[in-house]
């Protein structure tokens, strides 16, 4: 998959345009993700994410960056063998992009914020 472009509050994935966050899994978008606490990132807002087994999860905190990804989910992610990369959306987009087909990839982006 190939994300075509971000701005604030959108996303162009393979030429579909969302404007809610999602999730991008090997050949498929959830777009109907949300978490439990909007601008902060817990396990039990990856549940889906970590039963798909990715090698690398890049998260994608917002256009200004507002999320966060507290110690304990980072510390959760890594003990199931999942790097985890946290950048703001514009910079995850471009790692999601040049890290496509390498390895298992999976990439979580908070568009707003």
């Amino acid at each position: 998959m190939k994300i075509e472009h971000y701005s604030f509050g959108k996303i162009t994935i393979d030429g579909h345009t969302y404007t809610s966050d999602v999730i991008i899994y090997t050949g498929r978008v959830d777009a109907s993700w949300w978490r439990k606490e909007g601008h902060s990132l817990h396990v039990s807002d990856l549940t889906d994410v970590i039963n798909a087994k990715p090698e690398i999860l890049i998260v994608g905190t917002g256009y200004t960056g507002l999320m966060r990804v507290p110690r304990e989910t980072l510390s959760y992610l890594e003990s199931k063998g999942i790097e985890v990369h946290v950048k703001r959306t514009s910079k995850a987009v471009e790692m999601f992009n040049e890290l496509q087909g390498n390895q298992v990839v999976v990439a979580a982006f908070h568009l707003t914020c």
